[in-house]
């Protein structure tokens, strides 16, 4: 099982590496981001299982990263800050953060809230919103219908993300054409069986360093394609 992922955005790069050494000695791994920007440029590629998010970051504030997050996610926001006035908590609270810590904190709290949003964060999630391929060098946004290959967004159509996550998410299973093709594009779509070999070279032509030599989308010959397993 992946390690729950957790995305920190602070400006301040002591407390970047202060709230990271401490994440990970607990056992989760991390992703940092200096401003809010950066933030929701690494949202839909790391897909984190909860974001800690400070408020006073010049520029573009935390409460406005928070307002731009939930547009698009339901993850989980601990809002950590030196803002402890009433007002100001009420009002994250109300832009969407789930809970507020004030600095200075005591780690064990943190430590505590955090697994507390994890808990109840599972308790509503139904399937995992991201896959992950080769140590993350794949990864398949469900929630966004997004694929990113190494960090960088790969350029597919409706039609080959739905054909690339039906294969991703029975990885290690060999599907033979005629499945894929009446998944895909149902009995009677419009689409020779025999043309889903057309479909799954474009493919390895977008996500494979060398389409002649795949990683992800493999051949069995003489019984159809399987998605390499992690």
């Amino acid at each position: 099982m992946d390690k729950p992922r957790i995305l920190i955005v602070d400006d301040d790069p002591e407390m970047l590496r202060l709230l990271r050494s401490l994440l990970e000695s607990w056992g989760f791994a991390v992703d940092t981001a200096s401003d809010g920007p950066t933030a929701l440029r690494l949202l839909p590629q790391v897909a984190p299982d909860l974001i800690i998010l400070d408020v006073l970051m010049p520029g573009m504030s935390g409460k406005e990263v928070c307002q731009h997050i939930r547009r698009q996610s339901p993850v989980p926001i601990l809002f950590l800050t030196a803002l402890g006035e009433v007002d100001s908590i009420v009002d994250g609270l109300n832009r969407g953060a789930d809970d507020y810590m004030v600095k200075p904190f005591h780690p064990a709290e943190l430590l505590a809230r955090v697994q507390a949003m994890l808990r109840r964060s599972r308790l509503q999630t139904a399937p995992p919103r991201l896959l992950r391929f080769r140590g993350g060098d794949l990864v398949i946004n469900r929630t966004l219908s997004r694929v990113f290959l190494r960090g960088s967004e790969v350029p597919l159509s409706p039609l080959e993300y739905n054909l690339l996550l039906f294969l991703a998410e029975r990885a290690g299973h060999v599907i033979p054409p005629e499945e894929l093709y009446n998944a895909i594009w149902g009995p009677g779509g419009g689409v020779d069986p025999r043309q889903v070999k057309w479909y799954i070279w474009r493919l390895r032509r977008k996500i494979e360093d060398d389409p002649s030599h795949p990683r992800f989308i493999c051949t069995e010959r003489g019984r159809g394609y399987y998605f390499a397993p992690e």
